[in-house]
This record gives structure tokens, C-alpha cells and sequence, in this order.
């Protein structure tokens, strides 16, 4: 992103400063108290969701969106970087739910997925274009955005 003219602003919890690798490139850094104020302002600031192949903080945070998504509280795109199928078994726990209907038609959940990272920001700039044209409910400033 930063390599190809992008704007990135880096949220960290202080507690992590020291035991993860913050970004020092980015034009903004906010370092926060806790992990929920960070969460609150990663959402705030997001106009989408991508999860790259991650650990189990990634999980969280992907499913967390998911989960608000699935409860209406936003409209804003999640994408799956689903390189060399990384995704791929969180795929099939989500087509099993939905077949056992413990996610139902009325609570879907909407994923986009891409198999290659130059496909991501295709990916979420057709869902935004969808958006402005009326086919999907994602918030037109966000649209616009993307």
C-alpha cells in the first residue's frame, strides 16, 4: 500500500508497541489504552474489511465485522485474501453453518474473497460500484471512497 502511493493510518494498542512490529512508515500512528478503543477506531476509520492470512487476532477481528455485518450494524465490504487458500476451511465452517442453518437466509453474512493480492482492491471497488448503482446497501460516502 505504502509502496504505491497509499494512506495508511496504524492503530496499536500501547501495550503491543513494544511486542509487535509497528509500521513506522505510516502517516498517521494512534496508539491507544486498550484493544477495544483500537477495535472502535480500526472501525471508525474503515470504509472495508480485508483479512489477510493471519492468527488468531485476525480471526477475531474478521469475525467480529462478521458478526456486525450479519446484525446490521454496518454495510461496509469484508474480504477474504484468500491466498494459497488460507481461507479456504473458515469457508467451509461458514458453508456447514449455513446448512445447518445456524446462519440463516434472513442473517447472512456477505464475504467477498480474492485468491490474489492484486485482485483485493478490484474486488472492493465492484462492491462499491454496486453500492452507488443500488444493488447492494453499502453507505455512499463509503462507495465513493473505495
Amino acid at each position: 500500500m505504502l509502496d504505491h502511493g497509499g494512506t495508511v493510518t496504524g492503530i496499536i494498542p500501547g501495550f503491543l508497541t513494544a511486542r509487535e512490529n509497528a509500521l513506522k512508515r505510516v502517516q498517521e500512528l494512534i496508539v491507544t489504552p486498550d484493544m477495544h478503543e483500537r477495535k472502535r477506531l480500526m472501525f471508525e476509520h474503515s470504509d472495508a474489511f480485508v483479512a489477510l492470512p493471519g492468527g488468531i487476532g485476525t480471526l477475531e477481528e474478521l469475525v467480529e465485522q462478521l458478526t456486525w455485518q450479519q446484525l446490521g450494524r454496518h454495510t461496509k465490504p469484508v474480504l477474504l485474501a484468500n491466498i494459497d487458500g488460507f481461507w479456504e476451511p473458515l469457508l467451509a465452517l461458514l458453508a456447514h453453518m449455513r446448512a445447518t442453518q445456524f446462519i440463516r437466509a434472513s442473517l447472512a453474512v456477505d464475504i467477498l474473497k480474492a485468491e490474489r493480492v492484486e485482485d483485493i482492491l478490484p474486488r472492493l471497488q465492484a462492491a462499491a460500484a454496486r453500492a452507488l448503482e443500488g444493488s447492494a446497501e453499502m453507505a455512499p460516502e463509503i462507495a465513493r471512497r473505495l
